[in-house]
């Protein structure tokens, strides 16, 4: 077979993703809570002269369809391009994995368990009888190590081996049962219940295989062509939606109620005496992390260790990102000066060498210089969530979030939003309440992105000095807050809280793996230089055309230029919140193409080539001062650019995301009001005091 196609699938948590990152080297984020992993990925792999496609599937527990992952995955499992499901499984959570992987198995394709995280089972002083377990499920059983990376090329081989072959099933149940006669209203139809049962890996009682033997009969009457006959029946039992659709049936007479209580219940007996069998030691459970526990999820001292801990991110944000950030402002500033040079000796016009030196290596050279704080804010953000803390901030959540109308799931995407508020408005999918999700939608954007971050550390050490970490951080808080208190009122205007009850995986403790945290970083760190390399480039031409052109051609006066207009315009809106400066109207007008967009445009418009080091920001705080902007109207500037409309690519997601025009258009009213409002009222108060 020169091409295989593996589908993986597991539980949130398991190490499915961090697997497949091992075999395909993708840049993916891995994160340790469920619902990230919100659409189809793909990669490939060659293996002994054969290309492997492998295809990375949203996390879930069962096949049966609630959010729009489980969906997602289960349509294309049930499809006909998967030739092998290698079902990823955490080894010490064994009994809640297992259930998904009986429901693989009655699928009747191949499936390969892969059990992941063998080292916490080791550590818990447990072991697991790896030939026994093969022989209950009837498929193979490989022991693997995404983290360690090992067993990786045992799994490959039994996938290549397996693939397109029934599993070798064994026999536990025996089922002595009569012949059967029931009649459809049309056809009689026979069933003869005999021992024949043996085959099945999972048997249900007597009295539930009659019906499923049954409707497996009505089914194979009706539609002779239809794939996974068994497994359909069982659905059916459980009154599916999507197969009672997709094959109707009189049923009267058999189906009576919906099974699927019962069919779950005896799913888990047989996963109860799986695991009695096959797993020693199960008492052993990890102090380590109850202890942890006990603290961090505590019911008062939760969420105020959340907030000390976010506050030591951006303490090391700051600190460590600034010490690094030196020494990007010294090879800016040297190949600003040497590209000046190199220019002019070859008789470049004035006009290019402004275009060059002052609009794209300002502009760009401004936002990539804060590259350092960018980094050091993924890394340790990837940490807490590869320890699994992250997971706990969402259970600890949970009350707060209820009491807004939302449900604790809903803090998961607003988390993510401390990254890039795009993905984070994505994860909002895992939400089963459609209007939890616009809930979610709405407010997500508030949620301070790393793309803000070069706003604060420019205006808080300008104007604030040795106390920048700490205005700083309060944007991210007042960010916080704010949608906190959207979701409040939203609730309060909107009566449908319908919100479900947190379900939410406690994953264990463990020490980050490296790899997996610098895929995740070096993820984010390539989306910066993608925008540095794109958007910020784009935007910093174009800016450096209007602000130097005007309708007479070429104009050596900026306050004449186009971009001049556009801002003097709008600066009597700005005014009472303290950014009646067109160079500052105009810098936030550019901020919609990527917020990183304001320092680049400040650099140009200020005309500062090295802005982010100190002689840089000195001179942009003198010209600021002398034109009397001061630490009020800085501070105001930070709460506008926190507030205000998102990027155009969180836009155009709000709109995918909610498939409503008038969501978005929503979404950046209440924004830019909000964002105006707020900073007015904050700087005429202040001014009062001040």
């Amino acid at each position: 077979m020169s091409e295989l196609n593996i589908a993986f699938i597991g539980n949130p948590n398991c190490g499915k993703t961090t697997l497949f990152n091992a075999y395909t080297g993708a840049n993916l984020k891995v994160a340790n809570w469920p619902g990230v992993t919100v659409e189809k990925i793909e990669g490939k792999m060659n293996y002994h002269g054969h290309t492997f496609n492998l295809i990375d599937l949203p996390g879930l527990y069962s096949l049966t369809s609630y959010t729009m992952e489980e969906t997602l995955a289960r349509e294309y499992i049930m499809g006909e391009n998967v030739d092998v499901i290698i079902d990823v499984a955490d080894a010490s959570s064994l009994e809640r994995n297992l259930y998904l992987t009986l429901q693989l198995i009655e699928l009747g394709k191949p499936v390969i368990l892969a059990l992941n995280m063998m080292d916490i089972v080791e550590e818990r002083g447990m072991e697991i009888d790896m030939h026994r377990l093969p022989e209950m499920l009837g498929i193979p059983v490989i022991p693997v190590s995404a983290r360690k990376r090992t067993g990786l090329d045992i799994l490959m081989h039994a996938a290549e081996h397996h693939a397109g072959r029934p599993h070798d099933l064994t026999e536990h149940h025996h089922h002595e049962m009569p012949h059967l006669e029931f009649t459809d209203g049309e056809n009689d139809i026979n069933v003869r219940l005999t021992s024949k049962h043996h085959k099945y890996v999972m048997v249900y009682s007597d009295a539930l295989e009659e019906k499923i033997d049954l409707v497996s009969a009505m089914l194979k009457r009706k539609y002779p062509k239809i794939k996974n006959l068994r497994w359909c029946a069982i659905k059916t039992l459980e009154q599916d939606e999507t197969i009672m659709k997709q094959y109707p049936l009189d049923l009267s007479g058999i189906l009576d109620r919906s099974y699927e209580t019962q069919i779950i219940n005896e799913k888990y007996d047989f996963i109860q005496e799986i695991i009695d069998e096959t797993l020693v030691n199960k008492e052993e459970k990890s102090a380590f992390t109850d202890k942890i526990d006990s603290v961090l999820t505590h019911r008062f001292w939760g969420v105020p260790i959340f907030l000390a801990v976010m506050a030591c991110v951006f303490f090391l944000t700051f600190t460590i990102g600034d010490f690094l950030k030196g020494f990007f402002e010294n090879w800016l500033e040297s190949f600003s000066y040497s590209a000046s040079l190199a220019l002019s000796s070859i008789n470049t016009s004035e006009m290019l060498i402004s275009l060059i030196v002052d609009g794209i290596i300002a502009g760009v050279g401004s936002v990539l210089t804060f590259l350092p704080n960018i980094f050091i804010l993924f890394l340790t953000l990837a940490f807490l969530e590869d320890s699994g803390y992250m997971a706990r901030v969402a259970y600890v959540m949970d009350g707060i979030m209820g009491k807004l109308g939302l449900s604790g799931r809903a803090f998961i995407p607003m988390l993510l939003g401390f990254g890039c508020t795009v993905p984070a408005i994505m994860a909002s999918r895992s939400l089963e309440n459609r209007h939890d999700k616009l809930r979610t939608i709405l407010i997500t954007p508030f949620m301070s992105c790393s793309a803000r971050l070069p706003i604060y550390v420019m205006f808080s050490k300008i104007f604030f000095g040795k106390f920048a970490v700490i205005y700083a951080y309060s944007m991210y808080l007042i960010g916080f807050l704010t949608a906190l208190l959207i979701a409040f009122l939203i609730s309060k205007i909107d009566k449908k809280n319908n919100t479900a009850d947190l379900l939410i995986e406690l994953p264990e403790y463990k020490t980050p793996n490296a790899r997996t945290i610098m895929i995740y970083v070096w993820e984010k760190v390539r989306d910066y230089l993608t925008k540095a390399g794109t958007t910020i480039f784009l935007a910093s031409i174009v800016l450096w055309f209007i602000l130097n052109f005007d309708f007479g051609g070429k104009t050596a006066d900026m306050s004449q230029s186009f971009a001049a207009q556009i801002g003097k315009w709008l600066v009597p809106i700005m005014t009472p919140a303290g950014l009646g400066y067109w160079q500052i109207v105009v810098a936030l007008i550019s901020g919609i193409a990527a917020k990183e967009v304001v320092v680049s445009s400040m650099a140009v418009l200020y005309g500062i080539s090295n802005i982010s080091s100190p002689h840089g920001m000195l001179s942009l705080g003198e010209l600021l001062t002398n034109s009397g902007f001061t630490a009020l109207n800085a501070y105001s500037m930070m709460l506008f650019c926190l507030l205000y409309v998102p990027c155009i690519a969180t836009i155009a997601t709000i709109r995918r995301e909610t498939n409503s025009r008038t969501h978005t258009f929503l979404a950046i009213g209440m924004q830019l009001g909000l964002a105006w409002i707020v900073s007015t009222l904050f700087y005429q108060i202040g001014s009062l005091i001040l």
